[in-house]
């Protein structure tokens, strides 16, 4: 698992722009800048919804002035999926929502979970991370598909 203190690893993320999708690596993407970075298993999932993300979307603008530069969310899904969920939480230009399309990112930071047995697949883990200029400041990762530790309000106590 990435650890703290660590670059984040070079993986390409994408994203739905006005001209299509993107590709951004992600430690480029993040360097010179202070992030949250959430990871959740699926976009559309019950505690994904209706748990983790409505906290992040509710302190959006608390974590934002903590100087968090962006908060971007990372699900392994595609870009259209990402967008649709993105609008249907009502993000707005608050949180920045990034496709792991084949899974790559959660592989790099060894943040992958396993839910082949529900019919799902390979997933990202749960996870809320701070990261400086490209390096893990924070990171509030959970076992398995729990949502105990990953949340907004622990993310501020972090900051």
């Amino acid at each position: 698992m990435i650890e703290i203190g660590k670059k984040l690893p070079n993986a390409t993320l994408f994203k739905l722009g006005e001209k299509g999708i993107d590709g951004l690596d992600s430690l480029e993407y993040v360097s010179g800048k202070k992030v949250v970075l959430i990871g959740v298993p699926g976009a559309f999932t019950p505690t994904c919804s209706l748990k983790q993300m409505p906290g992040f979307v509710e302190k959006a603008d608390e974590i934002l002035s903590k100087n968090v530069d962006e908060i971007i969310c990372v699900s392994v899904t595609n870009p259209f999926v990402m967008k649709a969920w993105g609008e249907s939480l009502s993000v707005g230009d608050k949180i920045t929502m990034l496709a792991d399309g084949n899974g790559e990112f959660a592989k790099a930071c060894d943040l992958g979970l396993d839910l082949s047995a529900m019919g799902i697949g390979h997933v990202s883990s749960r996870y809320a991370i701070i990261i400086e200029d490209g390096t893990v400041t924070s990171l509030l990762a959970e076992e398995g598909g729990a949502f105990a530790v990953s949340s907004a309000e622990n993310i501020l106590e972090q900051l």
